[in-house]
């Protein structure tokens, strides 16, 4: 009986201690701008052509057309564009 209590404590206490542990990740709190020399840009587009996402002064993938500026996303909808870029000015 004494060695059920003793077990029973033990597993809880260790069952506690394992719930109040914390991750080892730590997140970002705030986006804070980074010190670049990059400016921002105006783009020609107002919306990523392939996903349809609302373009940011400050988005890394570019491609030029016809002497204009186009916004992406990612890479992946950069490379989507070069491929037809006429297909996707159209819209």
């Amino acid at each position: 009986m004494k060695s059920k209590v003793i077990l029973t404590a033990f597993l809880s206490v260790s069952l506690l201690a394992c719930a109040q542990e914390t991750p080892k990740v730590k997140h970002k709190k705030k986006n804070i701008p980074t010190k670049t020399t990059a400016q921002k840009a105006k783009f020609a587009n107002a919306i990523d052509p392939i996903c349809e996402m609302k373009t940011e002064d400050d988005m890394k993938d570019t491609a030029v057309y016809k002497n204009k500026t186009y916004g992406f996303c990612s890479s992946y909808c950069k490379d989507e564009f070069k491929k037809n870029p006429e297909k996707y000015v159209q819209k």
